[in-house]
């Protein structure tokens, strides 16, 4: 009995230290797609917006996806190098569109983000796709 009320107590916890995680992206990690109008994510909870950064641009030549993310999320809103257009709405939201500009040029873009999770943690990540 004991170890069941144990088993039943690490279970709960858990589940309670889980992280928030992209359940939904578009387009799909390695898609080619034809250039989209958005990127849409979607969340394993609602995130605060305000406290999250969401940035799509074209992978530069010879830079793994990895270090782009992070000079991506380093860069301010508004940068020549983003591809988003308009600003992203304030509160908490479980999915999120974001309109990127019209007629992107064939080639590998990224999608990364840095959102902070109703626990108060941060979760980063990111995602390549391809315009053909």
């Amino acid at each position: 009995m004991k170890h069941l009320i144990v088993l039943l107590l690490l279970g709960a916890l858990s589940g309670a230290l889980a992280h928030t995680e992209v359940t939904v992206l578009a387009p799909l990690a390695g898609a080619a797609v034809a250039a989209p109008a958005a990127v849409s994510l979607r969340f394993s909870e609602p995130v605060n917006l305000r406290f999250s950064m969401f940035r799509v641009m074209k992978l530069p030549a010879g830079q793994t996806p990895e270090a782009a993310a992070k000079a991506a999320l380093a860069l301010k809103a508004g940068a020549p190098q983003l591809l988003t257009l308009g600003t992203v709405p304030r509160g908490m939201a479980a999915q999120l569109r974001l309109p990127v500009k019209p007629r992107l040029a064939p080639g590998a873009y990224l999608i990364a983000w840095s959102v902070l999770s109703d626990d108060g943690h941060p979760v980063v990540g990111h995602q390549v796709f391809q315009v053909r």
